[in-house]
């Protein structure tokens, strides 16, 4: 083969916990006709919500849930739009800011001089000391239900697990090479010196047996055979020194202890055991990727376009349950390179004839990324497959390439090399060759002599084509997805498994049955000009007919700004006048005509017309802001949408809707109302509210000022090494309706998990020691919303992996602490800390899928079905909920894990609680999966990507990439640039 020669720490504040109640009393909630003809009774309201202030609350001296005694106090004035809860008088208490107030700064909260206080507290600064909030009870409230989950009974081993730990030399980097050399040990040594056992491998550094190995240590030489070079015939053969020693017994008992819930620490090292023992034989049978397996030979690969297809798979993971071992198998999907000769591959990637027209500089660019580090195999060479990772490709075609053959420099072409060293003859010298190697040494291999390698996960971006054909392939009825699952575990034949044989590992076959309930669906409250003041949603929806927004917002000023070519001014001035109709039947004021005439502009001027349209509208109106923008967009737009975001929110200060082409020529009024919906929440209004909010009986929210948080941190794609993770935090900022969340958005270091701008101080030349952080900057934006400071925080966090849950814990609710107390000394107010995931592999199906009452429209379980027994943690305080009607495929339930709760909410608190909230979800008539804080904080830090400076990619089309600085040997990472204060204040990621 020819070779081308290269050319020349951190301190946390400790805090003391609030004392937990293992087991909570059962709650008696408020009695109301949730599934009744009418809402539950309420007080009287003024009709005009958006324009009443609070009367004086009556003396209310019975309890409100868990929340304290009413006062006789008056209702604290806050903003007109609001009905206000009576604020229950608490005892002073460190936790609750109880201490004599000092003198107060314009922002309600008292001040430090900026210099957090000092505070006795002893919070765990490490995970050995800090235990998870435990169950307090199961919910009672709902319909009783039996539903079944994809969890399959595992039965606990009685014999002793053992772990050694393997040590080959040289080291291999591979782990398929590590499993095929400790293969090759247990073939040549198992009958012999590992006296029949038969152990699972991790791949790495461990090994286990059921039962202990003849020896504690021991060195074994293991060689390994390669295939013939296919040059001189010859065979190459390694050798390999093998270390096997012993490290330690795991302890069953402690893991049967666990799961009868009598301990509260998972024994981590027995469950890995089990999980890799399990995976054993699957490792071998299939091509593994994290915790899933895939073949093309479990169901026929379906094409995706450009070079790739779909292999089918499924997902297996040993779990802790209540029930006991759980074996949680899913069904899965994935993209992989298909295994096609190089030529074919590059003809579906760039979808045009290769062989006989010459490649463009744009073409190459697309190869080049679409094959770097990609595993290709040689056919030239007969029965020899060697195989080779793609680094680069050549800038010339194959018939230019020339290159030294000896050290006099004698130089020879890749045609001459390939056709007197093996007889093959290149035919398509017009085309570049494949490189391969380090840069170097570099090979050239012609592409004509190279097929890609099966089985190849594409890790890269799908293209919407893709994506829309995968999504075909994942999509499952939930019945023929239990029926796919049953089939797996069929087909796996645990029961065969010699490896199970050998640990004592037994699985059922059958699907878990599972106890669960349905939980009711709130009431929701419009306004009292409606023919419909209230609303009981129906199997998870609901629409907006004879109902108005209870808080519409007024649009006096807006413009429209047109991108679209194939959209004339008199359908766009059509399309406006349709939508300002919408808004204003929905309930918004809203002025019919536009400031300026709908202004044409092309994509790649963005910038430019923007600002044209907000100057222009400024002079028209002598000064006074553009309220709103809307944008005609076509359908594929790449980076247009980004754009106008980015401009209008961090340099205009403008709130902008933008529209689709498609939905410009076909309007329908579902359409329309949706968007009605959004533009009035971006203007800082209410669409709904629950009825229990405004009637001041929600347990936990309604009896104190009470802000709820939503956290996400979203990270780049695969391949992109350098650009930041963006975090984003909402927080509520009206009480006691829990509707309105203001967001603020950040960059932080690449992948990291960890939200590390939550608080933050830094040193002013003036002020000294100065604080701030987006918890203190929420904090202080809900007391100037409503006048009162929060006296409960209700944090969900999005995102974070149980083995981050602990180091998450500890970093950020520390740095709530530290925020609180920057405003005020001793202001300490109890937080419940819940973590919300939804890549996870759990399903719920219909007990009975004939039976129509237990379903939805889409097959799926009903919206509200909650589940805490059984599946879930044998000590924890976890539950799944379903809270949203299914559309096509299989539901997802939300799993929520409550890892800390000093407001000790009980199991129907806390369920109920983040049920009804998914009713509040401001873009829809629909209860959505996931609480809408998590929600918005997801989209916010979608957005903010964004914000990040535009960088020009290789392929010369326009990105965001946000590009790090370096300083005194650490990274840093260039901040977002700041929104607008108008679009801070209101729920502009909508």
């Amino acid at each position: 083969m020819p070779i081308r020669k290269k050319e020349s720490s951190e301190q946390h504040l400790v805090i003391k916990p609030h004392l937990q109640n293992p087991v909570n009393p059962v709650q008696k909630a408020p009695k109301t006709a949730q599934n009744g003809k009418g809402p539950p009774p309420q007080e009287p309201q003024n009709p005009k919500l958006h324009n009443q202030t609070s009367s004086p609350a009556k003396n209310r001296g019975r309890r409100r849930g868990r929340g304290g005694r009413k006062s006789d106090q008056g209702d604290v004035c806050m903003r007109p739009s609001s009905r206000h809860c009576a604020v229950a008088h608490l005892p002073a208490s460190p936790s609750l800011g109880g201490a004599a107030p000092l003198a107060t700064s314009p922002n309600g909260y008292v001040e430090n001089g900026g210099n957090s206080v000092s505070m006795e507290m002893g919070f765990p600064t490490s995970s050995k000391s800090l235990s998870f909030a435990p169950r307090p009870g199961y919910g009672q409230v709902g319909i009783k239900c039996i539903v079944k989950a994809n969890h399959f009974f595992a039965e606990l081993p009685e014999k002793d697990l053992n772990h050694y730990d393997v040590s080959i030399t040289p080291e291999v980097a591979s782990r398929a090479l590590n499993r095929a050399i400790m293969a090759e040990l247990v073939r040549l040594y198992k009958e012999s010196d590992l006296g029949m056992r038969l152990p699972a491998y991790d791949g790495r550094k461990s090994l286990y047996t059921a039962g202990e190995l003849p020896f504690a240590w021991k060195e074994f030489n293991i060689k390994l055979v390669d295939e013939p070079d296919g040059i001189s015939g010859r065979k190459r053969e390694r050798e390999y020194k093998v270390v096997i020693k012993f490290v330690a017994r795991a302890n069953m008992h402690h893991l049967g202890q666990f799961l009868a819930g009598k301990c509260a620490d998972a024994p981590q090292e027995a469950l890995q055991i089990l999980d890799i023992v399990l995976r054993e034989l699957s490792n071998k049978r299939y091509c593994p990727i994290g915790r899933s397996f895939f073949s093309p030979n479990i169901r026929t690969p379906q094409r995706l376009g450009e070079g790739l297809e779909s292999w089918c798979g499924f997902y297996q993971s040993i779990r802790p349950t209540q029930m006991g071992l759980s074996l949680n198998i899913d069904m899965a999907s994935a993209a992989f390179i298909e295994p096609l000769p190089v030529i074919e591959f590059v003809a579906q990637l760039l979808g045009k004839d290769v062989l006989s027209r010459t490649l463009s500089d744009a073409d190459r660019v697309k190869i080049k990324k679409a094959l770097r580090g990609v595993k290709v195999e040689v056919t030239h060479r007969g029965s020899v497959r060697r195989k080779y990772r793609v680094s680069g490709l050549t800038s010339q075609p194959t018939r230019e390439l020339v290159f030294p053959v000896d050290e006099n420099l004698t130089m020879k072409s890749v045609i001459e090399y390939f056709q007197e060293m093996y007889g093959f003859t290149i035919q398509h010298g017009h085309l570049p060759c494949l490189q391969v190697g380090n840069q170097k040494k570099a090979n050239y291999l012609p592409m004509e002599a190279c097929k890609i390698v099966e089985g190849q996960r594409y890790t890269k971006r799908l293209n919407e084509k893709q994506i829309t054909a995968l999504l075909k392939v994942t999509c499952q009825r939930p019945r023929d997805r239990e029926n796919d699952i049953l089939q797996t575990v069929q087909h796996n034949a645990y029961d065969q498994d010699p490896y199970a044989k050998e640990f004592g590992i037994k699985i059922s076959e059958k699907l878990a049955s599972v106890e669960a309930r349905i939980l009711p669906a709130p009431w929701l409250k419009y306004h009292e000009t409606g023919k419909e003041k209230n609303c009981l949603p129906q199997v998870g929806q609901w629409n907006m007919m004879n109902k108005k927004m209870i808080n519409g917002m007024t649009v006096s000023r807006w413009a429209c700004i047109n991108f679209s070519r194939g959209v004339q001014e008199s359908v766009a001035r059509g399309f406006c006048s349709e939508l300002a109709q919408m808004c204003q039947v929905s309930g918004m004021e809203f002025n019919s005509e536009p400031v300026i005439p709908i202004y044409n502009a092309r994509p790649e001027q963005v910038e430019k017309a923007l600002k044209h349209v907000y100057h222009a509208s400024m002079n028209k109106t002598k000064g006074k802001d553009l309220e709103l923008l809307l944008a005609i967009l076509p359908d594929n737009n790449g980076s247009l949408y980004g754009d106008i975001k980015r401009i209008c929110e961090t340099d205009l200060g403008l709130i902008s809707q933008c529209c689709l082409t498609k939905y410009v020529f076909k309007i329908s009024k579902q359409y329309l109302a949706n968007v009605s919906l959004k533009i009035n929440v971006k203007m800082g209004g209410r669409n709904t509210v629950l009825l229990d909010a405004i009637s001041c009986r929600i347990p936990l929210v309604s009896d104190i000022p009470t802000i709820i948080f939503g956290a996400d941190v979203t990270h780049p794609e695969n391949g992109e090494d350098s650009s930041p993770s963006i975090a984003a935090v909402v927080a509520s900022q009206d009480w006691p309706e829990v509707t309105k969340y203001a967001g603020l958005v950040c960059a932080q270091a690449h992948r990291q998990e960890l939200i590390q701008d939550l608080y933050k101080t830094w040193q002013d030349p003036v002020r000294g020691t100065v604080s701030g952080g987006m918890i203190r900057d929420l904090l202080v934006s809900f007391r100037k919303a409503t006048g009162q400071k929060p006296l409960r925080i209700i944090f969900y966090r999005d995102g974070v992996s149980e083995g981050q849950f602990y180091q998450v814990l500890l970093y950020e609710l520390d740095a709530i602490r530290k925020a609180c107390a920057s405003l005020e000394p001793n202001y300490q107010p109890p937080v419940t800390f819940i973590v919300v995931q939804k890549r996870h592999h759990t399903r719920l199906f219909a007990n009975n899928h004939r039976d129509r009452s237990s379903i939805d429209k889409s097959g799926n379980i009903l919206p509200g079905t909650v589940v805490d027994t059984k599946i879930c943690h044998p000590t924890e305080h976890d539950f799944y909920l379903c809270s949203h009607a299914g559309i096509q495929g299989t539901s997802r339930p939300a799993h929520y894990h409550v890892i800390w709760d000093e407001n000790n909410f009980t199991a129907d608190g806390i369920q109920s609680l983040t049920n009804n909230l998914c009713y509040t979800y401001a873009r829809c008539t629909r209860s959505v999966s996931v609480v809408p804080p998590a929600y918005y904080a997801h989209l916010a830090a979608f957005r903010a990507r964004f914000y990040l400076e535009p960088d020009m990619q290789e392929n010369g089309s326009t990105g965001h990439t946000a590009k790090g600085t370096r300083a005194a040997g650490e990274s840093g990472v260039r901040p977002l640039p700041a929104l607008k204060e108008n679009v801070k204040r209101v729920m502009f990621y909508c």
